[in-house]
Formats: C-alpha cells, sequence, structure tokens
C-alpha cells in the first residue's frame, strides 16, 4: 500500500504525463494544418495565374484584351479609336484579329485595284490594244478576246488564297473545335493562328518591313489609313462609272 504522499506524487506525475503527451501531440498537428493552408493558397494563387490568357508578342505587339482593338495599331488623330457601330465591343482577341486581318487584305486590294482603274483606263497594251474605256468593262471585253484569261486568274487568286491560308489560319476542324471551347460564335470554322500577326504573311521582297516595334506599329497605321481612303476611294469609282459610263479621268475633265 502507498501512503497519503506517494499517491498525491503519483496522480502528480500522471497529470505531468497526460499535459506533456497533450503538447507534444499539437506540436506535430498544429504545423501540418499550416502548411495544409499555406498549399491550398499557393494552389488558389497558381490556378490565377494560370487562368489569365498569356499572349505572344508577335512584330512588337502583345494582345490586351482591355484596350481598344486589343492594342493593334491603325488609331489616327483626329479619329482616334473610331468605331462609332461598336464591331469591336465585348469582341474577343481572336474575333479582333480576324477583323483586322480582313481589313487588311480588302484594303491591299483596294489600292491595287485603285491603280488599276486610273492606269487601266490609260494605258492598255495587253491584249492587243483592244480593251478600251470604263473600267467597269475591262473584264467583259477580256472576256470575249481572251476567254482562257480568266482560267488563269481563278487559278492565280487560288493559290494566292491557299497559301495565305495555311500561314495564318487554323486548320477548319481544329478551328471549329477550338472556337466551341472558347463559345466563339459567327467565326465558322476560321480561326488565326496564335503566332500569326494579322496581314503578315511573310512577304516583303523590298525588305521594308522595320524590325523596331515602334516603327513597325506607324508604318502598319500608314498602310491601314490609306488602304482604309482606297476602299472608300475605289467604291467611289465604281459608282461613278456605273452612273456616267465614262473613264475616271473622263469625269475629271469633264469630257
Amino acid at each position: 500500500t502507498f501512503s497519503k504522499k506517494q499517491l498525491s506524487i503519483i496522480h502528480t506525475m500522471k497529470f505531468v504525463s497526460v499535459l506533456a503527451f497533450l503538447s507534444t501531440a499539437s506540436a506535430f498537428l498544429a504545423p501540418t494544418a499550416t502548411r495544409s493552408t499555406l498549399s491550398l493558397r499557393s494552389t488558389e494563387q497558381a490556378d490565377d495565374v494560370e487562368a489569365v490568357p498569356k499572349y505572344p508578342t508577335i512584330n512588337g505587339w502583345t494582345a490586351n484584351p482591355s484596350a481598344f482593338c486589343a492594342g493593334l495599331p491603325g488609331a489616327l488623330a483626329p479619329m482616334g479609336n473610331f468605331d462609332p457601330l461598336g464591331f469591336t465591343n465585348d469582341k474577343s482577341v481572336e474575333e479582333i484579329k480576324r477583323f483586322r486581318e480582313a481589313e487588311v487584305t480588302h484594303g491591299r486590294v483596294a489600292m491595287m485595284a485603285t491603280v488599276g482603274y486610273l492606269v487601266g483606263e490609260n494605258f492598255h497594251p495587253l491584249f492587243g490594244g483592244d480593251i478600251t474605256g470604263p473600267a467597269n468593262t475591262h473584264l467583259a471585253q477580256v472576256e470575249a478576246v481572251a476567254p482562257q484569261f480568266f482560267f488563269a486568274l481563278a487559278i492565280f487568286i487560288g493559290m494566292a488564297e491557299t497559301t495565305r491560308a495555311l500561314i495564318g489560319w487554323v486548320p477548319p476542324v481544329q478551328a471549329m473545335s477550338e472556337n466551341a471551347e472558347k463559345g466563339e460564335r459567327g467565326a465558322f470554322g476560321a480561326l488565326l493562328r496564335d503566332g500569326y500577326y494579322p496581314g503578315d504573311i511573310g512577304f516583303d521582297p523590298l525588305g521594308l518591313k522595320p524590325t523596331d516595334a515602334k516603327e513597325f506599329a506607324e508604318i502598319q497605321t500608314k498602310e491601314l489609313q490609306n488602304g482604309r481612303l482606297a476602299m472608300i476611294a475605289v467604291a467611289g469609282m465604281c459608282v461613278q462609272e456605273q452612273i456616267n459610263g465614262q473613264t475616271i479621268v473622263g469625269t475629271i475633265l469633264g469630257n
């Protein structure tokens, strides 16, 4: 048997042992909970970082979804960010790139057409010099003189458009799948490659393309402005000749 003093000592030792055990257990448990919390926060932060889309820098341009036209060059005083009908409002970067591709391509065709109107109506050595009068009638005249020309023209246009599509566009089946995943509507299987700058198919035989980002943006703006003016000009020329049946120079001179 134990005396009262010995029993008191035994109870005290048991109590101390229990406290020591609880303290040791909490020492193991607390850091685990902290590490779990830190791990969860790190995962959430990683998810936030991965959720932000990253766009490659092409010709000095990095897409900015919050900027006008995703930050593409082309705005010029006094018009500035001119989009009165809101075509680019709430559009994705991919859709804005597609719009710019169309604008640049049509602008280039219009610039060539404008020159073609003025030159073709006053200097026409091809096809025996038989093609004369307003430019609106030239294709009909060529068809009568050399119908095989249209076959060669169709082949040339087809090759040019196929080359452009292979360089800048995602294959249609893949594009439809990616557009569906992104929720794009109205694209009809059209999607430009991520690393493709709208209009830059690599055709620069004279080496005029600047390597400096600022210079490239300036020359791109000049091309866009001239292309926009040419689209308006060639439309006016076409309508004018349909109205009075005269050449452009003849209309200007009042002949």
